[in-house]
């Protein structure tokens, strides 16, 4: 795809901080793809810092961020996403454990605000993307291991990219779909509020793989 072809071109040193890209004609032609294609491409590069606008003059190859962020790449395809979900499992499980042993009163204030501004999005029948992703980041900073939270900060367009692809599945379906999707999370609150870290790691990774079922499968797999 353009934005992986781009991209990997800049993390190579093909393309040098400076360079001008070609314009989004000679790139629609190039990647045989459509000028709306080229210009949301454009828009992923520019929102990463990868490139910047000259008004007038085009795209220009932006300063690389640091490496270690550039070890995760935009998801592109389903694989990616299924790669994102598994990834999540083993660090989102082991926040969720550490969550319920180290966690405050608050913390679970934090989680209970985040757990409840996702309940209304979801009876308003909106995506609430947003509001997922809040809600794992609060269970991150719970487990007062600050690597949780900037592992899980560091993967946050692709992980709001897999949750916002994945509400909008549940969304098509049904709002019981998405209540029983509130209803894994509330199974991962109530296991941290009782400081049972097993449970809290368990009900953390069937919600993930329950999630992916949904988004690969169509239907939970209880």
């Amino acid at each position: 795809m353009m934005f992986g072809s781009i991209f990997r071109s800049i993390m190579d040193g093909e393309l040098k901080e400076g360079e001008r890209l070609p314009s989004e004609e000679a790139l629609s032609e190039k990647y045989k793809v459509s000028r709306p294609t080229v210009r949301e491409a454009l828009a992923r590069l520019r929102v990463g810092g990868l490139i910047v606008s000259r008004q007038g003059s085009g795209s220009y190859v932006g300063r690389p961020p640091n490496q270690p962020i550039l070890k995760f790449a935009e998801l592109e395809s389903l694989s990616d996403i299924q790669r994102c979900y598994e990834f999540r499992l083993g660090i989102e499980g082991g926040a969720a454990e550490m969550a319920a042993r180290m966690r405050d009163e608050k913390d679970l204030a934090q989680i209970e605000a985040a757990y409840d501004s996702l309940d209304r999005m979801i009876r308003m029948n909106a995506v609430g993307t947003e509001e997922d992703f809040a809600f794992h980041l609060s269970i991150a900073a719970a487990s007062k291991n600050p690597l949780f939270h900037t592992v899980l900060s560091s993967i946050r367009n692709q992980t709001r990219f897999s949750i916002a692809l994945s509400r909008n599945l549940s969304r098509e379906k049904s709002v019981e779909r998405q209540m029983m999707v509130q209803r894994e999370h509330r199974a991962i609150v109530d296991a941290i509020i009782r400081q049972d870290g097993k449970a809290a790691r368990e009900a953390m990774r069937a919600h993930l793989n329950q999630a992916l079922k949904r988004m690969f499968y169509g239907e939970s797999q209880q």
